[in-house]
């Protein structure tokens, strides 16, 4: 199998055989955990630490659930309440988790950048579970089975991403990967969620989400991150939904079997319409949640074959 990475820390450095490599053993996972018995055995005997520097339910339930249905020992950190709050250092923590020997180190931070340090030292496999503005890889990953398996294919799409893309560590994470699979791929919002340097990215960029989502395939809405906001983004949440939030009006505008998106949480009446995100013919919001464990599993069974494989080799 085509994945030679060791540590999941972003899209950036994966090549479209490496991203299709690990959907294509997601898609397996996806239908173990259909299954009456759910569980395998690749982490058997593996040890695997979560470190949620900030609070998080479904990425850290997820993985938590992801190692166990391995056979991983899964430990969960209480970083808010650890010897950071103490004044230890990043580093010093890393060294302390490195004395532990674990395997899998899943971590989530404030910080963009802090997960690529904690990468450098220590002597196991790291997943990036969210850093800062940075990136979220295992979100894009799930987000991208999701599109593949209700559309069938994973390029020459026409994708939508709405909203908050200033303060989005998804957005740009998607951004990346669709991209390396030769997607269209379109920004909506107001200009002031939308910074100058997502061009570079080869977006098209619309304030207008009538003219944003004429005939896309995908519709994907972005959560307000009104807790990383520092000054007047938005006039109000009221004018906000007017404006860009998703509801069957504007989805008229998408092409007919156009599906929606929403990394969760979900603002509902913000957003997106609380009905148009429950319908089950149009939303695949669930289904992303349940994606989210497969791509998990898929992320650690790689990584940890490349880990056995470098420890051997030593």
């Amino acid at each position: 199998m085509t994945f030679q990475q060791d540590h999941l820390l972003g899209i950036e450095p994966l090549a479209p055989t490496e991203i299709t490599a690990l959907l294509d053993l997601a898609d397996s996972y996806a239908e173990l955990n259909r299954a009456e018995h759910k569980h395998g055995d690749a982490l058997r005997g593996l040890t695997q630490v979560n470190m949620f520097f900030e609070n998080s339910t479904r990425t850290q339930a997820s993985f938590e659930l992801a190692g166990k249905r391995l056979g991983a020992d899964v430990m969960n950190m209480a970083m808010q309440a650890s010897s950071i709050k103490k004044g230890e250092t990043l580093i010093d923590t890393a060294m302390t988790i490195n004395a532990m020997h674990p395997d899998l180190l899943v971590v989530r931070h404030p910080h963009s950048g802090a997960v690529d340090l904690l990468a450098q030292k220590v002597n196991c496999a790291v997943l990036n579970a969210g850093d800062g503005r940075h990136e979220h890889p295992t979100q894009a990953l799930l987000d991208a089975l999701t599109i593949r398996r209700a559309k069938g294919r994973l390029h020459r799409l026409s994708i939508a991403i709405c909203g908050d893309v200033a303060h989005s560590r998804v957005a740009r994470s998607n951004l990346i990967l669709l991209g390396k699979m030769e997607n269209r791929l379109r920004l909506v919002g107001p200009p002031t969620l939308i910074p100058g340097q997502f061009a570079e990215f080869g977006c098209e960029v619309y304030e207008d989400m009538e003219e944003g989502l004429r005939d896309v395939d995908v519709v994907m809405m972005l959560r307000l991150q009104k807790e990383r906001m520092d000054g007047g983004f938005i006039p109000s949440e009221r004018e906000y939904y007017h404006r860009y939030g998703l509801d069957a009006e504007k989805l008229s505008f998408a092409k007919p079997d156009a599906i929606v998106m929403h990394p969760g949480p979900m603002n509902r009446g913000v957003e997106i319409d609380g009905t148009l995100a429950d319908d089950i013919n149009r939303s695949v919001i669930q289904d992303q949640v349940e994606m989210g464990v497969a791509v998990r599993m898929a992320a650690m069974d790689l990584l940890a074959r490349n880990l056995k494989t470098r420890r051997a080799a030593a």
